[in-house]
């Protein structure tokens, strides 16, 4: 059905709905390839360049964006890692994934990458992206040839943009998952039971690597952001409230869970974020519904165990540019026919990664005996076994999944 005529209407091959890490690797790798899209995005410019969220790349996606033309202040800017930590019964045990794999990854917070993404497209190639839209509408997904309608928030007025496919990339609040109709596919979701608290503390990191603390009172974590701010992490019940952990106790917890003989002692420092993170998980299947194509959180949620979803978001985008570049200039239409089930190969591998590394961190605060006995047994399995190390190094680092 073609929805009421507005006050303007413009025609393109893609609209992305989304100015995330997936939206605007997209919007670059169309736009290089001379394919004209749009990008809507209903937040400001520097909303986006400044919201707080994840920061390790996994080194198969720098490589990627280096391919692409998209990493050179990555690359220069960014810490490299290689090593974790996990603590444990008052010891330390380091784990050295990149000699095992040749792999590293590269601490970069989402917001450098996002004004990187965002100052290549629309300041260097010229993209055309727009902020602040409101009411965003899909119309016509399955048909020859949807639309899309928003409000412009300086004119008020209403406009449409006309296209051959829409690129979901607006995240899990956004409108184009629930665009889907419920009947068209199945949304599978899994609850961790635990939430964490996610802490961002002006004070330089304490280690120079991720930490992993385990802990009776419940999981932490420290992970550094920059030279001057490091994230943390406290597992704490599901629906928390903030407000029951004032900063003293915070310090407090954090020192109790991941103090360890022979570890510096923890640089405290202000703490700038503070909000409980509810520990679950979802997968949308089929990730595409006629000329809708859904990436990043729009289609799959990770939690944040493995620090996996900017890297997923990253291979969403990457599949779905090379699909729309083939299709826009060489009529090949395999790679749209493939992009579900080829990204959600790496989607589950993550998922089952995920799970598999929550019961280790928190089985042993479960207050559940045969969990914590079996989290045990899995720590040890792959701080003593060369083989489980390897496969272990693999899954976090994301080597040998196809893509």
């Amino acid at each position: 059905m073609i929805p009421p005529s507005p006050t303007s209407v413009q025609s393109v091959p893609v609209v992305i709905i989304g100015a995330g890490p997936a939206g605007l690797t997209l919007g670059n790798i169309l736009r290089a390839a001379s394919v004209d899209c749009v990008v809507l995005e209903t937040e400001s410019r520097e909303f986006i360049e400044q919201r707080p969220r994840a920061g390790f790349i996994e080194e198969w996606a720098v490589r990627a964006l280096q391919e692409r033309g998209l990493a050179e202040r990555l690359v220069q800017r960014a810490q490299a890692q290689g090593e974790c930590e996990f603590r444990v019964d008052g010891e330390r045990h380091r784990f050295r994934y990149a000699e095992l794999t040749g792999d590293r990854h590269f601490v970069y917070p989402q917001p450098l990458l996002v004004t990187d993404l965002v100052r290549e497209y629309a300041d260097v190639r010229g993209g055309d992206i727009r902020f602040g839209v409101r009411d965003v509408a899909l119309h016509g997904l399955d048909g020859d040839r949807p639309s899309v309608l928003y409000t412009d928030p300086e004119t008020g007025e209403r406009r449409r943009v006309d296209c051959e496919f829409v690129a979901g990339c607006d995240g899990a609040r956004g409108v184009t998952r629930t665009s889907v109709p419920q009947e068209h596919g199945s949304l599978a979701r899994y609850d961790y039971g635990v939430g964490w608290l996610a802490l961002l503390a002006e004070a330089p990191p304490s280690s120079d690597c991720v930490v992993f603390g385990i802990h009776p009172n419940g999981f932490a974590a420290h992970m550094a952001r920059s030279p001057e701010v490091t994230r943390y992490y406290l597992e704490v019940r599901p629906g928390e409230d903030p407000e029951n952990w004032p900063d003293a106790r915070v310090w407090s917890e954090l020192r109790t869970r991941l103090s360890v003989a022979g570890a510096p002692a923890l640089t405290e420092g202000r703490l700038i974020e503070k909000r409980v993170l509810d520990m679950h998980s979802y997968v949308v299947e089929p990730m595409t519904y006629g000329r809708l194509f859904l990436a990043g959180d729009a289609a799959h949620l990770v939690a944040p165990i493995a620090a996996k979803g900017m890297n997923l978001a990253l291979h969403d985008a990457l599949l779905l540019a090379d699909a729309f570049v083939a299709h826009c200039t060489a009529g090949d239409d395999s790679g749209l026919n493939a992009y579900s089930g080829a990204s959600l190969r790496r989607v589950w591998e993550y998922q089952e990664f995920s799970q598999w590394l929550a019961e280790l961190l928190h089985g042993p605060s479960s207050g559940d005996a045969y969990r914590a006995g079996s989290a045990g047994a899995r720590l040890r399995r792959i701080l003593g076994s060369p083989a489980a190390a390897t496969t272990f190094a693999n899954s976090y680092i994301g080597k040998g999944v196809a893509r």
